[in-house]
């Protein structure tokens, strides 16, 4: 495989450098919020209504706006709030499970040392590093996921969260407004991930991907020989054999991207509108980047 040189690693974080159950986490973290809520009088059915809503909003976002802007009008939208509370009063609260309660589920992590030893490892060398996690949680929320993998989120240049994004994986609008951010090219981006089709759409841009096998999730039969891969350990055991960063991305924003800077970048590598299926090869995945979604731990 030819040896690239890259100016920024890109990292998914569940089921890449957090090691978990996707699913299992998405039910846990469900009951808990709803639970929350309940106790200001929202009715459960009206909550999962509301989060259903609003996830699919965010997946469906072509605003231009931020996802939060999308998800809570309609959250808000299948809410019958109870006398006593305002829509600001529930966001400000939901805003306090986040700040406080969300951080007990991650109590039973365990995180692995191999993660930090990479992320570690790759700042050292001068390499500047993105957390391209799907942008649905407020920061706060990411924060706490860092840290339950034993990672500071202060090493990370950008973090996309739905306060700093307007869109979703795997559409290339998401990795195209990434690359805007970091001031570079698909061809000098790294993309760390463990799902075939969210975390490799960004070959569809140009960028070298490796696929961390420890919780693989595969949604359309990819072969994996095709693209670098291995566990987590074998991945930071790999970049202790990479040089040091020789031109690193410079003032990369954590901001939210001009709609103008996203669409230069997907003109640039020849999408007009970014929507495709999914990929079996990485020469497919360089096509590919569906926008179909799923929304894990709803099924009770």
């Amino acid at each position: 495989m030819e040896k690239r040189t890259f100016r920024a690693v890109f990292f998914d974080l569940d089921g890449t450098l957090l090691p978990m159950d996707v699913d299992v986490f998405m039910k846990s973290y469900f009951r808990a919020l709803g639970g929350y809520v309940a106790r200001m009088g929202v009715a459960p059915d009206q909550f999962m209504a509301g989060m259903k809503r609003g996830i699919t909003a965010m997946a469906t976002n072509d605003s231009g706006h931020a996802n939060a802007e999308s998800f809570w009008p309609e959250f808000l939208a299948c809410i019958d709030l109870p006398e006593d509370v305002t829509a600001e009063t529930l966001q400000a609260a939901i805003g306090d499970f986040y700040e406080n309660e969300f951080g007990e589920l991650g109590a039973d992590v365990q995180p692995n040392p191999a993660a930090a030893r990479a992320i570690e490892a790759l700042a050292a060398k001068g390499y500047p590093l993105v957390l391209a996690t799907m942008p649905m949680f407020p920061r706060r929320a990411v924060e706490w996921r860092l840290r339950w993998a034993g990672i500071d989120p202060a090493v990370f240049s950008r973090i996309t969260t739905f306060e700093n994004s307007t869109a979703v994986k795997p559409k290339p609008d998401y990795y195209a407004e990434n690359l805007a951010a970091a001031g570079v090219e698909g061809r000098d981006v790294l993309m760390v991930g463990n799902n075939t089709k969210e975390d490799l759409a960004a070959c569809q841009l140009g960028c070298e991907g490796f696929l961390v096998t420890d919780f693989l999730i595969d949604p359309v039969g990819f072969e994996v020989f095709s693209v670098r891969h291995g566990s987590m350990e074998k991945f930071a055991d790999w970049v202790d054999s990479l040089p040091e960063c020789a031109d690193p991305a410079q003032g990369v924003s954590d901001a939210i991207v001009p709609a103008a800077a996203r669409e230069r970048v997907l003109a640039a590598c020849g999408i007009a509108d970014g929507q495709a299926g999914g990929a079996k090869t990485l020469e497919e995945a360089g096509r590919s980047g569906g926008t179909d979604f799923v929304i894990n731990g709803m099924e009770d």
